[in-house]
């Protein structure tokens, strides 16, 4: 079976996520600013970041209402419980 999220690195800090599911393939550019990963301090590398934010929102809304550009720091400051969620 085929891994339904692909993340590719598109330079520094941007990634093109494309999930595919029973509608199709949907594809959202991921954005992470320097200051939120400093934030984080995670001891993991930012596609990593990228994939824990896409299950986290998967928990939030569908596939197909993921916009064409997430910006990370926005989904930290609309869910209270993002950078729990992305830390465990």
């Amino acid at each position: 079976m085929t891994d339904p999220l692909e993340i590719e690195a598109q330079g520094e800090s941007e990634f093109l996520v494309r999930l595919r599911g029973d509608g199709g393939e949907t594809e959202s550019w991921f954005r992470l600013t320097p200051e939120l990963r400093e934030e984080l301090d995670l001891d993991v590398d930012d596609e990593e970041l990228v994939r824990r934010t896409v299950h986290f929102l998967l928990g939030h809304q569908d596939v197909a209402d993921f916009p064409d550009i997430v910006e990370i720091e926005d989904v930290a400051a609309a869910y209270p419980d993002y950078l729990d969620a992305v830390r465990d």
